[in-house]
């Protein structure tokens, strides 16, 4: 059960699932009112969903190329606040389900935003990111979003602002490299990379998450092609229909874990600042089971937290190095 679990898990996390510490500014420098719409906005984003995922390849630009059938999916997702620090806040997604009658919990993708960042870690291709500067008319008034994989690894990085025009409470980021998703990499599929650009919208319950994403082939060097336009909406409408116990026990017993896990791929990032992780079609980063593995052990009382924080830094240590 907890290898299906596990491949569960990696499924889920690669559907939105990169980024990176970036340094914040050293002042709040936008209006007081302004910069604490902008965190409101954000924490809106916690809380106890229904999601439903929709992902629909539409327009070809390949004529070997037929877009794929769309996809739907749904589950049951808790979002919860790790940390909220002003200017860094750190939001934890949490899958919870129920198969036979037991509570199934995954651990989702992790969210992170700073409020205008010297740098925010991005994909750069080939399974490596790298913190990447942001120039001071890019950082003005601006958030970046980092988003973490299952596991806590990088997955992608961009920067962008808040808006409140007509009614709507919207983020948007610039377009941003991120790297395949499991569920296009086990079809081998002829582009290897998505230039994809972010929108987080506030709804009257709960919020979307519409991700545009240009399938792109870069194998070949040079200037990546495009092959398939995609979209992607993610949409979380709040819900009392299910229990959250579950995923909040889980986090209690694993979150001491996971924040060494983070701070693990935070040094890893700041030797050179890049990172280099193998990735592979069926498991997504080479960390992501054992990682997840460890923290199911903590819950199972297997195992010791200070135990497996050891094994943890030593797989992130063993995988980065190059």
């Amino acid at each position: 059960m907890r290898a299906i679990l596990i491949a569960a898990a990696l499924l889920a996390g690669a559907a939105p699932a990169a980024a990176a510490p970036a340094q914040t500014a050293s002042s709040v420098t936008a209006p007081a009112s302004a910069f604490e719409q902008d965190r409101q906005s954000i924490l809106a984003q916690a809380g106890q969903y229904r999601v439903h995922f929709d992902m629909r390849e539409n327009v070809s630009f390949n004529a070997d190329y037929d877009p794929m059938e769309g996809k739907l999916s749904g589950g049951s997702e808790i979002v919860r606040v790790v940390y909220d620090q002003g200017d860094r806040i750190s939001l934890q997604h949490i899958l919870v389900m129920e198969h036979e009658g037991k509570a199934i919990v995954i651990k989702h993708w992790r969210q992170d935003w700073v409020y205008q960042p010297e740098a925010v870690l991005a994909y750069v291709g080939a399974n490596e990111w790298a913190l990447t500067p942001v120039t001071a008319d890019q950082r003005a008034g601006a958030w970046s979003q980092t988003v973490w994989q299952t596991d806590d690894s990088p997955r992608y990085g961009g920067v962008g602002r808040w808006t409140y025009a007509n009614g709507m409470k919207v983020w948007t980021s610039e377009p941003t490299w991120r790297p395949l998703a499991r569920r296009d990499a086990v079809l081998n599929p002829v582009y290897d990379r998505y230039l994809g650009t972010n929108r987080h919208a506030l709804t009257p319950n709960g919020w979307v998450h519409i991700q545009d994403n240009m399938k792109m082939n870069g194998r070949a060097g040079g200037e990546p092609i495009a092959i398939v336009q995609e979209d992607v909406i993610n949409t979380y409408d709040r819900s009392t229909s299910y229990s959250p116990k579950a995923g909040d026990d889980y986090w209690a017993a694993t979150q001491e874990y996971w924040a060494a896990v983070r701070d693990a791929w935070d040094a890893a990032i700041a030797v050179s600042g890049r990172v280099y992780v193998e990735e592979e079609a069926q498991t997504g980063v080479v960390t992501g089971p054992p990682l997840m593995e460890l923290a199911q052990r903590i819950q199972d009382g297997e195992i010791t937290t200070e135990a497996a924080i050891i094994q943890g830094r030593a797989i992130i240590e063993t995988a980065t190095k190059r």
